[in-house]
């Protein structure tokens, strides 16, 4: 089994105010779909906030405010079996989200 993160781009979420309710229950129902499917790990929706870098020895600066807008608004880490099946999920998660979502394999890592 393989884990994919699905994720999309802050900003990418252009959705009227009252379509918001809507939009918020079909995404949980994705994920409940998932949860029930046994192929959720993990996911959320992320602040619009300025970064906090944590450097090698310790150290906290504010980190850069990104000149554009592809940064990470929300993402979904799931387990399936293939890239097609990770592709399956994404797409339902765009649809309910409605915004395009990318998709990458996280790497393995025996430890984790």
């Amino acid at each position: 089994m393989q884990r994919y993160l699905i994720s999309f781009d802050d900003g990418t979420m252009t959705i009227a105010e009252a379509d918001l309710p809507a939009v918020s229950e079909a995404s949980h129902a994705v994920v409940r779909e998932a949860k029930a499917a046994g192929v959720w790990i993990f996911g959320g929706g992320l602040l619009s906030q300025q970064a906090s870098i944590v450097a090698s020895d310790g150290s906290v600066s504010a980190g850069p405010y990104p000149e554009t807008k592809a940064v990470i608004g929300g993402f979904s880490i799931i387990e399936v079996s293939s890239r097609d099946e990770a592709l399956q999920w994404a797409a339902k998660l765009a649809a309910s989200c409605r915004c395009a979502q990318e998709v990458r394999e996280i790497m393995y890592n025996p430890e984790s």
